[in-house]
């Protein structure tokens, strides 16, 4: 097992970043940089090849899935999450404008493969751009319990004329719950309160979603 300061000054990853940038990294040295060092009989090579082996083909990696990992404890987990977090924040492309169910997916295709369900609010302007993506909640399997007040607070801060809220179905079926269109009903009426549009609902699956505004549900 080698350390990282047994590897030559030059081939370290954050030696690497600060002469040659990040670009210049592989994907494993990248999370090496991030992750820092290894775990207890686990060189951080070794670990950024487990942790790269795990990470999904799009979206973000589960934070149990990292802890599972073989010298990954709850700070190197919390450290690769956040920084895909992060990342998936900053890079979505500016001035998204929301006009169709469809214009949504691309930004909560992260949470479809979850195996918890996640609500997610999008809060948008007067011109219909996405000024933030928030998971509001994350729940058990089948349920992810949601109260107004932690959905709308931030939504107040984005100064937001009207949202779009974004939950996942892990049984794969995108069919409205009771639970589902008694929630729905609960946001309108605060929405109506403080003056916010509620443009969709949209339930998410693995292969695809529904509308329930063009299920007639709002």
């Amino acid at each position: 097992m080698k350390r990282i300061s047994e590897v030559p000054a030059l081939d370290r990853p954050r030696e690497k970043i600060a002469v040659r940038g990040p670009e210049a990294l592989t994907d494993r040295e990248l999370i090496a940089a991030i992750i820092g060092s290894g775990g207890p009989g686990h060189d951080v090579f070794e670990v950024a090849r487990a942790i790269e082996r795990t990470l999904p083909a799009e979206g973000i990696p589960a934070y149990a899935d990292l802890l599972a990992i073989p010298g990954v404890g709850a700070a190197k987990a919390s450290q690769i999450a956040a920084a895909f977090e992060l990342a998936r924040r900053r890079f979505v492309p500016a001035d998204v404008r929301i006009t169709t169910p469809e214009d949504v997916i691309p930004l909560v295709r992260h949470i479809a493969e979850r195996k918890q369900e996640y609500f997610v609010c999008l809060s948008l302007n007067g011109a219909g751009e996405v000024v933030g993506n928030r998971v509001v909640t994350k729940g058990l399997l089948n349920y992810s319990p949601v109260h107004p007040r932690e959905v709308f607070a931030d939504v107040i801060t984005d100064r937001a004329a009207s949202v779009v809220f974004v939950h996942n179905h892990p049984s794969g079926s995108p069919e409205p719950s009771r639970e589902d269109i008694a929630i729905t009903r609960q946001l309108l009426d605060a929405a109506g309160i403080l003056g916010i549009r509620v443009l969709d609902h949209i339930i998410l699956t693995r292969k695809n979603h529904l509308s329930m505004r063009e299920r007639g549900l709002l």
